[in-house]
């Protein structure tokens, strides 16, 4: 309870929810929350209870500032192996830039060895004056360790509840759209004229981030708004302690402008760029929980996303596709890898039956931008032929009368009520609808997400 009729609890404890419900410790009765906001990466979720009732006799949690290794932390909540109310105590052992599981995010952590089990999710964690220094949300484990679990605090929560009173949603922690590697080595130092111990090298970046229209491949990030950063990619943080870089960003707002300090070509030179939260390709959740889709004919497409490749399994995939989810960048907002998922048998697809998740890539000639603009060409379409390409090169050729012909039967025949989901009954949007693409689709040889490196040199912020 945070007060204002509001609570926090954790993003991934109502993912997928239709209604929560909660309750008060002591009082039987379960009362409807309504969900304001639910922040991915960070793992927090904003709930609101309209009943006064709920609310009488409650005290609003007062949160604590930021911990010191060795302080003491008590955390509350409702773990597996019983019903009632669960306290465990341990101490603070570790406080730095924390994988976020839920969201494939890096923010800041506070590592604990106070024990937190399932049900404890979403709970609050205590210091020895009472106060809130943050939120259970996750566990490691390991045949290797025990007893490392994890807690938001409260400076990320601030953050989150923030966005969301600036905005009236949660629009995201920005980042800066860049791949950077540590500059530990001298020689490495010398050779990009880098005078000094500090320093990161850029390596590669988004064409969606604004930061592209400033910085380029070979350019070494110095100074992030007049804060040095060392080669090994950390900055100050309190009095002795130094932290990852991407601390500093996961501070600011989208749309927040930064200035950065590089030295391109041996000269010192400042720049500046707007901060947004990252474009994902294939993002890692479902906007709104339900995924799009569109049938034609029974080929039946949808986005690629994770949660489509984890249910699908890595298998059913073909290596290029996987490579592309994994190595390739957005080249603008809204761009989606948009895969055929499988064929619902039809005598008008027939010899086509057999196929599932490949890639589309054009239809009758034009390069596909997303899922809401091949609806679009699709529903625009007054040629004889519906003509699909696929990946390697793969060609779905189908009568376009006939097509439209069959589409009532075959979704009745599979019970499905409708060819499209609800999101691709708006207009297309001008700028997907009119526009080409250009460039070929941006697949390096570094992986996208930090989780796939197998060593921490090199890193996105």
């Amino acid at each position: 309870m945070i007060g204002d009729g509001m609570l926090l609890t954790n993003a991934h404890c109502v993912e997928h929810h239709t209604q929560v419900k909660v309750k008060k410790r002591g009082d039987d009765t379960k009362y409807v929350a309504k969900v304001l906001a639910r922040g991915l990466e960070c793992d927090v979720a904003l709930l609101s209870v309209d009943s006064k009732k709920f609310w009488e006799g409650a005290e609003p949690l007062q949160f604590g500032s930021m911990p010191c290794l060795q302080d003491g932390v008590t955390v509350v909540g409702y773990p597996l192996g019983g019903d009632t109310i669960s306290v465990t105590k341990g101490v603070v052992s570790r406080i730095e830039v924390t994988s976020y599981a839920h969201g494939s995010s890096e923010l800041l952590g506070i590592q604990i060895d106070a024990a937190i089990n399932p049900g404890n999710s979403g709970g609050p964690a205590f210091n020895d004056q009472g106060e809130c220094i943050g939120v259970a949300f996750q566990v490691y484990r390991s045949e290797e360790a025990e007893n490392i679990g994890y807690v938001i605090p409260t400076v990320v929560v601030s953050h989150f509840l923030q966005d969301y009173e600036r905005n009236g949603k949660y629009t995201g922690f920005p980042c800066l759209g860049v791949l950077l590697q540590k500059m530990e080595n001298p020689a490495l130092r010398s050779f990009l004229k880098v005078p000094s111990n500090e320093g990161v090298l850029v390596r590669r970046v988004e064409p969606t981030s604004d930061a592209s229209h400033v910085l380029k491949e070979g350019d070494v990030i110095v100074s992030f708004d007049g804060v040095q950063v060392g080669s090994e990619g950390t900055v100050p943080f309190r009095s002795t302690e130094r932290i990852a870089f991407r601390y500093l960003i996961s501070q600011k707002f989208a749309g927040d402008v930064i200035e950065l300090g590089i030295i391109r070509g041996g000269n010192l030179m400042k720049v500046q760029a707007v901060l947004n939260p990252r474009v994902h390709l294939v993002p890692y959740h479902i906007e709104g929980d339900q995924p799009s889709y569109l049938i034609v004919a029974g080929l039946v497409f949808t986005p690629l996303t994770e949660p489509l490749i984890e249910e699908e399994c890595d298998d059913s995939f073909g290596l290029k596709l996987l490579a592309k989810a994994r190595y390739s960048l957005a080249r603008f907002k809204g761009e989606q890898i948009v895969i055929l998922s499988q064929v619902l048998a039809n005598e008008v697809n027939i010899g086509y039956e057999d196929m599932g998740n490949q890639q589309v890539l054009k239809f009758n000639g034009t390069p596909i931008k997303n899922i809401h603009h091949l609806a679009h060409l699709v529903d625009s379409c007054k040629d004889t032929y519906l003509v699909f390409e696929f990946e390697d090169n793969y060609l779905v050729i189908l009568e376009r009368e006939a097509a439209a012909a069959a589409s009532s039967r075959i979704l009745k025949d599979y019970s499905i009520p409708s060819e499209r989901s609800p999101d691709l009954l708006e207009p297309c949007e001008d700028s997907f609808c009119d526009s080409q693409i250009t460039g070929q689709q941006d697949s390096g040889q570094s992986p996208v997400s930090n989780a796939e490196f197998g060593f921490d040199a090199l890193f996105w912020v």
